[in-house]
């Protein structure tokens, strides 16, 4: 859910999205092509841990390399090396090759918890995001329309995780490489793609008529008035 320099503006003909203003597919497009590579190699090398490692960390290197020379965040793009090099160095570790999708694993669970309780203390994940994306801080967060749609978008994340969960976990279980290797892809870009649309239609519709969107905050006058840091 991050930007980059490449990601292109919205046409003037229609009306800007999530998927604008956040990116991801691309991200999420990138994130699946090691998996494959492992499960490529780990195939034709006869299901060699080291061959389907070796195949996914150069996978990963090459992306890397290549988002660099586009221009890409260079913290984003080592991110992504860097999570490949995790999950094949605990692949290499417990010589298990379904291992190398623990990693993802942990942190679908870990960020579908961190959704929830976002959603929960009224500090909503997408608007955080969003915010950030738009240079308004915390601005958001005074506006109740706005705070209210956020909550209501960011459900549609939590569950996107807990369903990614809910599938890694039992091929997990089962040791079924080729089927987390599907599972990574189909519920990578396509599933992010679907979300962003989701829940852009979500806070859309739940912000009331005549709002201004979301680059448009609408502060309450009392909200202005409270001392900063409240």
């Amino acid at each position: 859910m991050t930007r980059t320099p490449e990601r292109a503006a919205a046409p003037a003909d229609r009306p800007e999205t999530l998927a604008d203003l956040l990116g991801g597919r691309r991200g999420a497009v990138d994130a699946s092509l090691p998996p494959v590579a492992f499960a490529l190699g780990w195939l034709l090398g006869g299901h060699s841990l080291w061959g389907g490692v070796g195949a996914a960390v150069l996978t990963g290197a090459a992306l890397a390399g290549w988002r660099l020379h586009r221009g890409g965040r260079p913290r984003s793009v080592l991110i992504g090396l860097l999570a490949v090099c995790v999950a094949a160095l605990v692949a290499l570790r417990t010589g298990r090759a379904e291992d190398f999708f623990l990693v993802q694993l942990l942190s679908n669970a870990a960020s579908t918890l961190a959704w929830v309780v976002s959603i929960v203390v009224r500090w909503p994940l997408l608007g955080v995001v969003v915010g950030a994306a738009l240079g308004q801080k915390t601005r958001w967060r005074r506006d109740p329309a706005l705070l209210r749609a956020y909550g209501r978008g960011s459900w549609v994340w939590a569950v996107s995780y807990v369903l990614r969960v809910a599938v890694f976990l039992p091929l997990w279980l089962g040791g079924q490489v080729l089927a987390l290797t599907v599972a990574r892809v189909a519920l990578s870009w396509p599933l992010v793609a679907a979300v962003l649309a989701v829940s852009w239609v979500v806070v859309r519709r739940s912000l009331p008529a005549g709002h201004p969107g979301l680059r448009h905050p609408v502060v309450p006058a009392t909200a202005l008035e409270e001392p900063a840091g409240k």
